[in-house]
């Protein structure tokens, strides 16, 4: 008895062509949805933020990402030389750049 259960074999399941892509649907959309909410604001401040730091010129007023506030006077290609106060410039990385203000702001500090 035991060896007739082993003998026999399920009966094949009827192929549907569209259960494959409605597995993937939810995946699918849960990455569309990432996308929209995650990855292309972050893609677009990063664009911006480029822009900016291309845009630097002798003479701006910036803030950096650790919160110091100064002049820009000197611009080279991966550095810039920031002064804080009279007599006194900092060499920062272009990329710690956060902020570039207004011209008069540091005036009105």
């Amino acid at each position: 008895m035991i060896s007739l259960a082993h003998a026999q074999t399920a009966a094949p399941a009827a192929a549907d062509p569209t259960g494959g892509f409605m597995q993937l649907l939810p995946m699918i959309l849960m990455f569309v949805v990432l996308w929209f909410l995650m990855i292309r604001p972050q893609m677009k401040k990063a664009k911006e933020h480029k822009a900016l730091l291309a845009a630097l010129a002798k003479g701006d007023e910036v803030v950096t990402q650790g919160g110091i506030v100064g002049k820009v006077v000197k611009v080279g290609d991966s550095y810039v030389t920031v002064e804080i106060a009279e007599g006194t410039e900092v060499v920062v990385q272009k990329p710690s750049i956060g902020l570039v203000l207004p011209k008069g702001t540091l005036k009105s500090l």
